[in-house]
């Protein structure tokens, strides 16, 4: 549809992936070959409705260098998905210098000069509704009802969200590093105020066999804030590693750009 489209119409443009590297290095390969004065980003299903256009160009022609919209209600999704999507807002603004309004997406009008800073950023791992934050420019929020898809089904299953969001968090915040080290700090120190009162209590009364469920429920314990540890340390140190690849973000199989070098 895409070569047809080409065909006819002089100013459609097309990139095709060798295969699929995701919908962030799709915006990424749509932005960085863009040339207009100002660029559109948009679901192609659609759930973000074109009606919005003019008012999303009437946001930068007031001086914003970016008009980016929210939803106000998501039509179509669960009410438990609504609730973790909120969780999610609130606990990235929390933890993270980088602020969203709660239900932000993707659906946004940015000028050159806010292109090609997000483009400067050559990331791998790319979360682009922190990026676009994170740039900072002046940006004008507009709310929107969110309106169901016509045809076909979301690609995006709870676990795919899951990591999309992990992702979110860890590429604008250390916050989780620095709670296992509190947390760390703070066993330490019942784990000290424990083995006193065990000392002074065995000079007083004696020698005292502690309990198998105490002793069981410890070492569990222990067991199960080690392991959440080491993931998240894993998770960085994972982040470091697919970084120090430098791979390419995206490949182009076929593309109508001319004299575009990748």
């Amino acid at each position: 549809m895409l070569r047809e489209l080409a065909e006819k119409y002089n100013n459609a443009k097309y990139i095709s992936f060798s295969r699929n590297f995701g919908k962030e290095s799709a915006m990424y390969a749509g932005l960085e070959n863009s040339t207009g004065d100002y660029v559109i980003v948009m679901d192609a299903d659609l759930q973000h409705p074109p009606a919005m256009f003019p008012q999303m160009i009437a946001g930068v022609e007031e001086g914003y260098d970016c008009c980016a919209l929210y939803r106000a209600k998501q039509k179509g999704e669960s009410a438990i998905r609504r609730l973790i999507s909120k969780i999610f807002f609130g606990f990235q603004n929390k933890i993270s210098d980088v602020k969203m309004p709660d239900g932000a997406v993707d659906y946004r009008i940015m000028s050159r000069q806010m292109v090609d800073s997000i483009i400067s950023l050559c990331e791998k791992q790319r979360f682009s509704k922190g990026l676009f934050c994170w740039v900072g420019f002046d940006t004008k929020w507009v709310e929107y009802q969110n309106v169901e898809r016509t045809v076909g089904t979301t690609k995006w299953s709870f676990w795919s969200l899951f990591k999309y969001a992990l992702d979110g968090i860890t590429s604008f915040s250390v916050s989780p590093l620095r709670f296992i080290a509190v947390l760390g700090f703070i066993i330490f120190a019942l784990a000290l105020i424990w083995i006193i009162i065990t000392l002074i209590q065995t000079l007083i009364m004696g020698i005292d066999v502690p309990g198998y469920v105490t002793t069981l429920c410890a070492v569990l314990f222990m067991g199960g804030i080690i392991e959440m540890s080491v993931g998240v340390l894993g998770e960085y140190i994972g982040r470091i590693y697919i970084e120090s690849k430098d791979r390419p973000i995206y490949i182009a199989k076929e593309t109508n750009l001319e004299d575009k070098e990748k």
